[in-house]
């Protein structure tokens, strides 16, 4: 198999699909022509120093064009994003709260700024961010975004790094970014009626309308996750709000080496970061990292690491301790932590790359597939997990 990230037979980019087996790219490929242009906007005005732009690596991430340039002796994380999915403004947002991130000790990259002051920049049609490398080792580079951690250590870790984020994030009082594309809100899960609330967002975005049209998602919801949904309310409407990552997984961390024992030394991606809550960005995390979501539709299914739940929990427990509403709270979104991203990534599918396949596995597999899940033995027994941990003194 190509490497992910890779050129392939043909010229083609692979990158992570939306299951086991790598998938040709839907964005065209960062090239050195591209990221010259882009990086003579860094170079102050005037200065005559010219260094040649060359792409080492390119991310497989499949939702933007990413990747590692070697430039002027340095090595930069160029990231191009569509304007369909990211604005100047909303970059602006994770940028200034990297910068808060950043100012309470925390290691996140900081978008580096054009001669214009710009850290977010338009060039033919792209939008574009630069940033330094982040320190320590992506370990997890090549693994699938979700992938379960390898190790019960690096769950623990990473448990503790979430914590210490969560500190870092309080009092950054920017409000809540509104629902779009690829976003990581908690608009419909703390709605007082999810259902009435995704109504509303069809209405005003032709792009979800257009996804949900001939689904029968209202019945589907009201199945499979409005009982999860209205057990959580209570809970949900007594958390502290506050700014939190909203896809927490391994690859979204630098390690300090790729031993079993690494530890986490760096945070990245701002992407999905919202106004939600602590709680809220726990149940997302284990969501993310603690369910073999890629084998749901394979012999056997998905299957959940207790072991790596136990260790996240304790690891975030010894840095901030979960108050009583706030173990309560992570064991009843857990089922439908999704639903918000799942509903922005239908609309990325269906309306901005117009993949009805990939659409239908988004809604089946994914929105509907994963709550699903937690009726079955697998799921069960990590909301027991869960449920006893919040009954714990």
């Amino acid at each position: 198999m190509t490497a992910a990230g890779a050129r392939a037979p043909g010229d083609r980019l692979l990158v992570h699909g939306l299951g086991h087996d790598l998938a040709e790219a839907d964005w065209p490929p960062l090239d050195d022509d591209e990221v010259g242009a882009l990086l003579a906007r860094y170079r102050p005005a005037g200065d005559p120093v010219w260094s040649p732009a060359r792409v080492r690596w390119r991310s497989p991430r499949p939702l933007s064009a990413a990747a590692l340039v070697e430039h002027g002796g340095a090595t930069l994380f160029v990231k191009r994003h569509d304007p369909r999915v990211r604005t100047a403004d909303q970059l602006a947002v994770e940028h200034a709260f990297a910068r808060h991130l950043a100012r309470a000790g925390l290691r996140v990259p900081q978008a580096l700024a054009d001669r214009d002051g710009a850290t977010a920049v338009t060039l033919a049609g792209g939008l574009y961010e630069v940033l330094p490398v982040a320190p320590g080792v992506d370990a997890y580079r090549d693994a699938p975004s979700w992938t379960p951690y390898r190790t019960d250590h690096h769950a623990r870790a990473a448990g503790a790094a979430l914590a210490t984020f969560h500190r870092a994030a309080a009092g950054f009082g920017r409000p809540a970014r509104p629902f779009g594309v690829l976003s990581g809100s908690c608009t419909v899960v703390t709605a007082a009626d999810p259902i009435g609330r995704i109504g509303q967002l069809a209405a005003a975005r032709p792009g979800l309308a257009g996804a949900l049209r001939g689904r029968p998602w209202r019945r589907d919801l009201d199945r499979h996750l409005l009982p999860a949904l209205e057990a959580a309310a209570p809970l949900v409407a007594r958390l502290t709000p506050q700014w939190a990552h909203g896809d927490w997984h391994p690859s979204n961390l630098t390690w300090t080496d790729a031993s079993d024992r690494a530890d986490v030394v760096a945070v990245l991606d701002l992407g999905l970061a919202d106004r939600t809550s602590a709680a809220h960005d726990v149940a997302v995390a284990l969501e993310r990292s603690v369910v073999s979501w890629l084998d749901l539709d394979h012999p056997g299914g998905a299957t959940a690491d207790l072991a790596a739940t136990a260790a996240f929990l304790d690891g975030y427990a010894a840095v901030r301790p979960l108050a009583p509403l706030e173990r309560a709270a992570v064991a009843a979104l857990l089922p439908v932590v999704h639903l918000d991203f799942a509903l922005s990534e239908l609309e990325y599918f269906s309306a901005v790359l117009a993949s009805p396949d990939r659409a239908r596995l988004t809604y089946d597999t994914y929105l509907v597939g994963h709550a699903r899940f937690f009726s079955q033995p697998g799921g069960r027994a990590l909301l027991d997990l869960l449920r006893r941990r919040s009954d714990a003194p």
